[in-house]
């Protein structure tokens, strides 16, 4: 597949990367194993609760794998939220930081369950771990954003439990890089 012109400049310039150089930096670019950009999530990736009749999943955390980030980056922010749920108020399903920068994956359902190399932020659930979809039922699709940035905070800075206006806040100044992707879901 090729690039187009400005994608391989915008590449060139923005790993710092002389003109003259043979060879240009990977994209910092995020994606699924299993899903593309834009694709439906089978219901096992929704979330699961007694408490709510629309969490029919089995709140596994979605595969990911990305491109390292730029010269200079510490560790990765990651963060999934619905800007359409709760009518409009958005919903954060996943708010993950201090990903130290060697780390460039993370498999099905490794945020199913706390790891000693991510540091949680409160979900809309009050949780700190992945928390998948539970769009109402007749809302239609729904679009989960997934946000990753690299950033030169060290893994460990950030206390646990931010939410995100509060991780967003200390990122201030401190991104590198960002990428994204799309997911929707549906019930």
């Amino acid at each position: 597949m090729r690039k187009p012109l400005t994608g391989i400049i915008s590449g060139l310039l923005f790993a710092g990367v002389a003109m003259g150089a043979a060879q240009a930096a990977e994209p910092f670019r995020i994606t699924s194993p299993t899903f593309k950009d834009g694709d439906v999530l089978p219901k096992k990736f929704g979330g699961i609760s007694p408490a709510n009749k629309n969490c029919m999943g089995e709140n596994i955390s979605i595969p990911l794998q990305w491109t390292p980030g730029p010269e200079g980056t510490k560790s990765y922010v990651l963060m999934m939220v619905d800007l359409a749920g709760r009518l409009g108020a958005g919903v954060d399903h996943w708010l993950a930081y201090g990903i130290p920068a060697n780390v460039t994956k993370l498999d099905e359902g490794a945020h199913s369950k706390a790891q000693d190399f991510i540091t949680g932020g409160t979900a809309g659930n009050d949780t700190q771990l992945y928390f998948g979809p539970c769009p109402s039922p007749g809302s239609g699709i729904h679009h989960y954003v997934i946000t990753l940035v690299a950033t030169d905070l060290a893994p460990g800075e950030l206390k646990p439990g931010l939410k995100r206006d509060e991780i967003i806040k200390a990122m201030a100044g401190r991104g590198k890089a960002v990428t994204d992707m799309v997911l929707r879901q549906e019930y």
